[in-house]
């Protein structure tokens, strides 16, 4: 590796990551508990709602494409603070705007500066911690999504029902502030890709990475499977509150429980993944996941704790194939060009959640009776891509695994 870490600084290395990550994902996740509230305070329709998720998604789709043409010409740690400042920036205007299109506006900010940190993050990862040690550090870093969802949301949620829907945002900025003094101390400085010769133009670096038809099957790879998450997640708490009958004052316990669930096996299936094999246990979590993609979208009236059950299976799984994919994804990536591809790859991870969020708010439909329909159709969508990705995870060549 170009850059040797003790045991000690990775572990910082990581936890920091962590930490910044977790303003990055509970920014994104906070609109979907948001729904009903948002729906109803700015008295817009699904369709509008399905935008303001997909604004940030898209955003950052765009801002991946535009950071491929520069990541790797800049130091990473200060490209990484810079960003994540901006980020927190723009979360603090979201919890400061006065209306509907202002906050459409601000979101797309948030995710702009978004997606390219969480780019950044995964890049760090593939510059710094060792092949065989990937997975496991994937799986340290979506402790963050569950930490996030396990007390990131439920606090979130609480300061949304007792003072406004502003609070979230405003309590995000702040862990900004936090993470970035401690980033300043523990990140390393990463220059060992600035070696390289100066690119004649500044898209040679992108031209370069989607000639390489191994990045192109990982960034389809990639595609797949956030199409098949995200055509779901942003109407899971909608659909919960308008069909299932779940209470809005419980909808915390959806991510209190699923939270927990995550925040302890993360780590073992990253753990697991480097033990027995990444693309092995991807297939397997994928294949699993299949269950919770059906029963959460085709699920009726059910009592809180059946529906606990079948969200927590839904977070365990999604998000645990999430983990062998992402070290497969980083490690397809050829070292020399990873800032490149990674923000590339970011812009493919939020265009297909942003375009499977758009079609879940076109193929769902809110009733006279405020019932919302057609989740079930989104379901299958969503099923059907993941069994595509599954079908095409052994197509893509990892570069840093060590020849047997």
């Amino acid at each position: 590796m170009p850059l040797t870490l003790t045991p000690k600084r990775e572990r910082y290395l990581l936890l920091t990551l962590s930490g910044m990550q977790f303003s990055h994902i509970l920014d994104f996740m906070i609109m979907m508990p948001l729904g009903p509230i948002l729906i109803k305070e700015f008295g817009i329709s699904t369709h509008e709602f399905g935008f303001l998720v997909a604004s940030y998604s898209f955003s950052a789709a765009l801002a991946g494409l535009l950071a491929a043409t520069f990541v790797d010409k800049f130091e990473r740690k200060r490209l990484l603070l810079i960003v994540f400042a901006l980020f927190g920036l723009a979360t603090l205007a979201c919890g400061l705007s006065p209306s509907y299109a202002t906050l459409l506006v601000a979101r797309g900010l948030a995710g702009a500066f978004g997606g390219i940190m969480g780019a950044m993050v995964q890049t760090l990862v593939g510059d710094l911690i060792p092949f065989e040690r990937r997975a496991t550090a994937s799986g340290i870093i979506s402790a963050s999504f569950s930490l996030s969802t396990v007390a990131g949301v439920p606090v979130s949620l609480w300061l949304a029902n007792h003072f406004q829907w502003r609070a979230p945002f405003i309590l995000i900025a702040c862990t900004t502030v936090l993470f970035l003094i401690i980033g300043l101390k523990f990140l390393p400085d990463v220059r060992h890709h600035l070696s390289q010769a100066k690119r004649a133009h500044p898209f040679s670096a992108m031209f370069e990475v989607l000639h390489d038809a191994n990045h192109l099957r990982a960034l389809v790879f990639t595609m797949l499977i956030l199409f098949s998450g995200f055509t779901v997640i942003p109407y899971i708490t909608v659909y919960a509150v308008a069909n299932v009958g779940i209470a809005q004052h419980d909808i915390f316990y959806i991510y209190l429980v699923g939270g927990a669930a995550t925040l302890f096996t993360s780590r073992l299936i990253g753990r697991w993944a480097d033990a027995a094999g990444k693309v092995k246990i991807y297939r397997l979590m994928a294949v699993c996941a299949t269950v919770p993609l059906f029963a959460v979208t085709h699920t009726e009236a059910a009592p809180l704790w059946l529906w606990l059950i079948f969200t927590t299976l839904f977070f365990v799984l999604i998000s645990g194939r999430m983990i062998p994919a992402m070290a497969i994804i980083t490690s397809a990536a050829t070292p020399k060009l990873r800032g490149t591809f990674m923000s590339l790859n970011s812009a493919t991870q939020q265009l297909a959640s942003g375009l499977a969020a758009t079609l879940a708010g076109f193929i769902t439909t809110q009733n006279a009776t405020g019932q919302i329909a057609g989740y079930d159709k989104v379901g299958y969508v969503a099923i059907a891509a993941n069994l595509l990705a599954i079908a095409f995870v052994t197509r893509i060549v990892m570069h840093d695994q060590p020849a047997k």
